[in-house]
Parts: structure tokens; C-alpha cells; sequence
């Protein structure tokens, strides 16, 4: 245990790590091997979280040919797994040649919530609500006014009844409109201000029974913050990785069916949309894990884990869609401080919160069309593997000259880890161990 870590200088904290966790002290090297030669800017990410000791760095990349309600986008993507770029911009190309997607938002609604304990008449406690429901608007003024000048603030205030799910639980269930901005912190800011209020005005109107509120906070739920995006195409031109349209289509369809009826499936095929969901959220420095946790939660709205995208042929025509909660913003936070996530909403345009659910949503479609359309045809490993082939030899520590040769002796076979070593030993002439 230490004590005062907090406390101490970035350099103290390495050499402790240094010192109590890497045996070879020139590992302390990968740390500064990573600094930002700009001092001002090194300090400006030193100070987003705490107890900072070096950077992590993961490749910004874009996917290009992103046509979206008639208009072309390039998309920022921040991530790590080899060939999701690479196919979200496959299928992006693929259905802009079929128009593109077509994109709604159905809402931006997000939700907080106050948290009552009340063991007293739940009449009282809805009428006394019912009489300081306007003074509960009236308190967040100060804290709504810019929000309202925006065309947001608070847009609705409802005290629900939960004692059937927990004795003497009721909840006070709020929704906000907070324009471009995600808005966790006036959120919960405008619930903290109620609470106050609630537990002020309880003293001197209710009765019976004591009434506690147990925590204010806005909730990364967002059902009523939706966004969907689709494409379609005639069954014909539904041609994919040398299968005929109709093949091709229907076996899509029926494995998306499988996806929904199998949570063991719908998990992967799912985890397979976020890759191309967390990469933009990231790359314009949003919450991924808050958004994460809202749309895995949405897959199992119906009492079930299912698939979050939908498709189905009607009339010869192949439908292809999504629909999830993205509480999403495009100022405030970090989009004022890091100097990617500014280049990155740049490369967008500087598009709304609005626009940007759109490109997310669209993002995390193609890159499903894109898996499944491996599943159903050559597999997934062939594209994947061709991609992780630069990972491997990197590995092996291949010259420039070895990984051009190995790489166009792959072009037209299945990558597996063994047999590329098997063709670096080759190439570099090195003799295995019996």
C-alpha cells in the first residue's frame, strides 16, 4: 500500500511504478516514448483524469464514402482491432452505389431522475408533488437559462409510483432537450437543485411519514433519444463477394433471424455493430461507455437479448436498418479540449448532435453488413486475418522487403498465425527448433 501517490510529481509516480512493477528499469522508456513533444499540450492531457504517468496512444482513422441522406461524409474512427475500418468503408462504398442510408431521428430526449423514499400516504405525496411541481421549474431557472436560450432545458417533470418493484420507492422522473450538447453535468446539476427544493418544501407539507431523497442522477438509459438508419437495395443488385443477389440476400436475412432468435449470436453480432459505433464515439471524444450501456440495454427491451439491426425482402426488395438510443453531444466536454476530437468534428463538418447520431448510427450498420456479409459467404477469418497479417509480422519483427514479399505470398491464400511464421522463417532463412 502507499499512501500520497495523488501527492506526488508524474516523474515520482513513474519511478514507483518503475520500481514495484517492471523488472527491467528500461521499461520506464516506453513512458516517455509516448510524451507530446509540445509541453503545454502534454499538460493539457496530463489533467483530464488523475494520477496521469503517460499517454496511450490508439490510431485515428477515417472511412471514407459515407453517403447519408444525400450527403457525403468522411468519419473519424479511434480504435485498435484490425479490418473494421477496412470493411465499414467497403460497405459504405457498396451502398452508395445503392443510394446510401436514409437516417431519423426520433428523438433527443434525455432522463434523470430523484431517487424518494416515502413511507407516509402516497395521496399526500402525489398532491404535495402536484403543489410544488411550478417551484421545481421555477428553482432551475438560473441553471436552465442558457439551455432554454438554445431551444433545450427541462421538458417534462412526472413523480411515479415504483413501490411494487420497492417498498415505499418512488422516483421522480425527469426529461431534458439539451441541444448539441450530451449534457450529463446540467443534468444532473437541474436534479440536485430539485432535490434540495423537494426536501425544503417536504418539512413544512407533508404530515405523515418522512420522506428521503436518496440520490439525484441523470440516467444513461435513453430510449426516448433514438436514431434509426437503413438502406435498401433491389434483390438483384444485391450481388456480394462473387454470390448471387438473391443467395446472398436471403442467407443475410436468415442470419439475422438467427441473431434474434439466439442471444449466444445476438452478443457477437451485436459486439460486431459497436465496433463501429465505440470507434466514431471515441474518435469525437463522447461517453462509449455510457453509450454502450444504453444500447445493450435497448437490444433487451423486449424481455430478451436480441439484434440490434433488422432486415427482411419485400416485393424483391432488400431492407436493411438499425435503431438504438445515442446520447451523444458535439460541444462541451471534451470537444473544446482535445485537439483530435476538435480535427475530428472538422472532418464531420462540425455536424450537430443530431447529425452525428446519424453518422454513428449509419457507422455501426455497415460495419454488421459487413460481418454478416463475411459470415454468410467466404467466412470471417479470410478478410480479418489479411488485415492482422501486418500485426503478425510486425511481431516477428519483419524488415520492409520481407513483409512486401510475405504479404504477396498471402494474396490469394488463408492466413493462419502458423503459417505466416512458417513463411517468415522461410523468407528470413531462419531454421526452426526440432
Amino acid at each position: 500500500m502507499i499512501k500520497g501517490f495523488s501527492k506526488l510529481t508524474k516523474e515520482e509516480k513513474r519511478q514507483w511504478i518503475c520500481q514495484q512493477y517492471l523488472s527491467d528499469p528500461s521499461q520506464a522508456e516506453v513512458f516517455t516514448s509516448y510524451d507530446l513533444r509540445d509541453e503545454n499540450l502534454q499538460k493539457l492531457h496530463d489533467d483530464f483524469i488523475e494520477n496521469t504517468i503517460g499517454n496511450y496512444i490508439l490510431p485515428f482513422a477515417v472511412a471514407p464514402n459515407f453517403l447519408i441522406d444525400g450527403h457525403y461524409y468522411t468519419v473519424p474512427m479511434v480504435l485498435e482491432e484490425s479490418s473494421v475500418v477496412a470493411a465499414v468503408s467497403k460497405a459504405a462504398k457498396f451502398w452508395s452505389e445503392q443510394g446510401g442510408f436514409l437516417c431519423q431521428v426520433r428523438s433527443m430526449e434525455k432522463v434523470g431522475h430523484i431517487h424518494l423514499f416515502f413511507e407516509g400516504d402516497k395521496h399526500e405525496l402525489f398532491q404535495f408533488f402536484s403543489t410544488i411541481e411550478p417551484l421545481l421549474y421555477e428553482q432551475t431557472q438560473g441553471i436552465t437559462e442558457n439551455m432554454r436560450k438554445r431551444g433545450g432545458g427541462i421538458s417534462s417533470i412526472i413523480l411515479k409510483d415504483m413501490t411494487d418493484s420497492l417498498e415505499h420507492y418512488y422516483q421522480v422522473f425527469v426529461t431534458f432537450l439539451t441541444g448539441d450538447a450530451m449534457g450529463a453535468n446540467f443534468i444532473n446539476s437541474c436534479l440536485e437543485k430539485m432535490s434540495q427544493t423537494i426536501e425544503q418544501e417536504a418539512i413544512t407539507h407533508l404530515s405523515h411519514g418522512a420522506l428521503e431523497v436518496l440520490m439525484s442522477i441523470l440516467s444513461n438509459y435513453t430510449p426516448q433519444c433514438l436514431v434509426r438508419a437503413e438502406v435498401s437495395a433491389p434483390v438483384s443488385r444485391m450481388s456480394f463477394n462473387d454470390i448471387e443477389g438473391k443467395v446472398f440476400a436471403t442467407d443475410f436475412t436468415r442470419a439475422i433471424a438467427v441473431a434474434n432468435a439466439d442471444v449466444y449470436r445476438a452478443v457477437t453480432h451485436n459486439k460486431g455493430v459497436m465496433n463501429g459505433i465505440d470507434a466514431v464515439v471515441i474518435a469525437t471524444g463522447n461517453d462509449f461507455r455510457a453509450v454502450e450501456a444504453a444500447v445493450h440495454a435497448y437490444a433487451a427491451k423486449e424481455g430478451r437479448y436480441k439484434s440490434l439491426t433488422q432486415a427482411y425482402i419485400k416485393e424483391d426488395i432488400f431492407h436493411f436498418s438499425i435503431e438504438i438510443p445515442l446520447a451523444i453531444g458535439t460541444v462541451g466536454g471534451l470537444t473544446k479540449l482535445h485537439p483530435m476530437v476538435k480535427t475530428a468534428l472538422q472532418i464531420l463538418e462540425n455536424p450537430s448532435a443530431e447529425t452525428l447520431m446519424k453518422v454513428i448510427a449509419c457507422v455501426g450498420l455497415a460495419q454488421n453488413f459487413a460481418a454478416v456479409s463475411s459470415l454468410v459467404t467466404y467466412g470471417i477469418q479470410k478478410g480479418h486475418m489479411k488485415m492482422h497479417l501486418a500485426n503478425i509480422l510486425n511481431q516477428l519483427g519483419a524488415t520492409p522487403a520481407q513483409k512486401q514479399e510475405i504479404i504477396a505470398y498471402f494474396k490469394d491464400k488463408t492466413v493462419s498465425h502458423s503459417e505466416v511464421v512458417q513463411a517468415f522463417n522461410k523468407v528470413a532463412g531462419v531454421v526452426p527448433h526440432e
